[in-house]
């Protein structure tokens, strides 16, 4: 009969010992579509460059006219700095697209810096003061956005640094198999198997917690209004800087949502001895199942991805959270 402790090495497996990012190998670009990026099975890098031809200047000012889809797409295609995005809302719902079609041109000029404020001394203006579109300061404790016809630029550009992860996919030897930068969350489920999926988390190399549910994910605070929130994650602040662990429907009353800070680096383990393989996904894309042994490890990304605000990352955050949300809409009590 085997002992407690080899029961919990055959349970942890390699998990346990092989924690450290440092001892991966570090030439593997983080994966992007085409296949060209991609690595290959247990570790195998692929080394074919995109033609030239396919190869771009870095530019000045990228521009999404779609809906959220759209920015995580964008952010993909730079996995490292990424310039500064304008959103422009084209799509359904549009939570991270704080522009309007009609505002989209001006609004592009005025990123480039090629417009200025209707002001007869710009010069003399309190950069700490918002104006809106009549060219009139306003509080910047408003509660309620000015409606607005025409595009007027700010005094500024103000930007919203949303915080990506960088996950990587290990293999039970620690070979790092592939990498993905992830702009919403990372989503761990039992894909099609009938068993819960069973999985062994990990912060900083201390043991966490052992998940038995539907699946785990870990969302970044842009990502928190996304499937996080629908699973009964927090909602959190784009510019907090966290790390947001929420499970898919575990079978425990007890097991919540939680916030880390961004600094920590996650780990979630498929045991020897689980009863079947997981599947994990990237901002819905690039499922890839994950054998017994098998490891992903998250932590923050080093290059966030730089979006224009409409007003100030406060305004257009909020302005979503009523607008697409009908964030706490209920009718005033009447007075007695």
């Amino acid at each position: 009969e085997p002992t407690k402790t080899n029961k919990r090495q055959r349970r942890f497996g390699w998990g346990l010992q092989n924690a450290s990012a440092n001892d991966k190998p570090a030439s593997i670009p983080i994966t992007s579509p085409p296949d060209w990026t991609h690595a290959k099975n247990e570790g195998q890098h692929s080394d074919d460059a995109p033609p030239k031809q396919e190869q771009q200047q870095n530019p000045d000012l990228i521009v999404t006219l779609g809906g959220d889809g759209l920015l995580m797409h964008a952010s993909t295609l730079f996995p490292g700095p990424m310039p500064p995005t304008l959103c422009v809302a084209g799509g359904s719902l549009g939570f991270l697209t704080p522009f309007p079609k009609e505002e989209m041109v001006n609004a592009i000029w005025a990123s480039l810096g090629s417009l200025i404020p209707n002001s007869k001394d710009s010069n003399e203006e309190d950069t700490n003061t918002v104006w809106d579109y009549n060219n009139d300061p306003i509080s910047p404790s408003t509660t309620q956005l000015p409606q607005l016809n025409t595009y007027q630029p700010l005094p500024q550009i103000r930007l919203s640094m949303r915080m990506r992860l960088d996950c990587r996919i290990l293999n039970p030897e620690g070979v790092l198999r592939a990498r993905f930068n992830v702009l919403n969350e990372v989503v761990i489920d039992r894909g099609s198997s009938p068993y819960l999926a069973s999985l062994e988390c990990f912060i900083d190399n201390v043991h966490l917690t052992t998940v038995q549910a539907d699946g785990i994910i870990f969302s970044t605070p842009t990502g928190s209004t996304a499937y996080s929130m629908s699973a009964g994650g927090s909602v959190v602040h784009p510019a907090v800087p966290a790390i947001l662990v929420t499970p898919i429907c575990p079978h425990v009353l007890s097991f919540r949502s939680m916030v880390f800070p961004d600094h920590v680096t996650l780990r979630c383990y498929v045991p020897l001895d689980a009863r079947s393989e997981v599947v994990v996904a990237f901002d819905g894309k690039h499922r890839r199942e994950l054998q017994r042994g098998d490891s992903v490890q998250i932590q923050m990304s080093v290059h966030p991805v730089p979006t224009i605000n409409r007003m100030d990352h406060s305004s257009d955050w909020l302005g979503s959270l009523k607008s697409n949300f009908n964030f706490n809409t209920r009718a005033v009590q009447k007075p007695l």
